[in-house]
């Protein structure tokens, strides 16, 4: 089944067609659809935030339709950058950006405590919210960045149970222990790209 990924981030869609390929689905990117409409993300939630894009994309474009909405939450900083992750550090941040302002907020800081929030929302070609699932990757936030895999916070988080960060672990074990790897399960179990198909003639 064709599905259109509601991301222009290119980390992203490699990641989800990498995740959804052995479900039998085939992921569309903004490039094989001609672009994506912009969605302004002003929800206060991932859920908000996710469930907005799939459903306004999925009415533009006539497609059935998913997106994420992903951030990191920071214990010492009051659950910061949350749903502000991408422009932690501005409207036009970098990455490099957004990394180096964290530190800079996290120095001195014992508690480095954080999790990967990842929501997961679904809406037919109708623009018909079939639903959303949730999941997180606990870890802790490094002193300094390391390694030059991954994208976003991946070189300053280390999930729980290792001792590298995710952009030294690499693709392959990110995947397996992501907050968008769980929240991709949890879709599973609650039968979302099921009631996909059903959706879709």
């Amino acid at each position: 089944m064709r599905i259109l990924a509601a991301t222009g981030n290119r980390h992203k869609l490699d990641e989800f067609r990498s995740l959804l390929a052995p479900h039998g689905f085939v992921v569309l990117g903004a490039a094989d659809v001609g672009g994506l409409p912009p969605v302004v993300e002003d929800a206060d939630t991932f859920e908000g935030n996710a469930a907005k894009k799939a459903v306004e994309i999925a009415l533009a474009t006539g497609l059935p339709c998913f997106s994420d909405d992903s951030g990191l939450e920071v214990t010492a900083l009051n659950g910061s950058p949350g749903v502000y992750s991408a422009r932690y550090a501005g409207p036009k941040a970098t990455d490099d950006d957004n990394v180096k302002l964290l530190l800079r907020r996290m120095h001195g800081i014992k508690d480095r405590r954080a999790r990967f929030v990842c929501v997961i929302a679904c809406a037919d070609a109708k623009g018909r919210l079939i639903g959303t699932a949730r999941g997180e990757c606990a870890g802790q936030i490094s002193l300094v960045q390391h390694g030059m895999m991954g994208f976003g916070y991946d070189p300053v988080f280390i999930p729980e149970g290792e001792s590298k960060t995710f952009a030294e672990l690499g693709e392959t074990v990110k995947n397996r222990l992501s907050h968008r790897h769980a929240a991709l399960q949890e879709s599973l179990r609650l039968d979302l790209w099921q009631q996909l198909r059903d959706a879709t003639p």
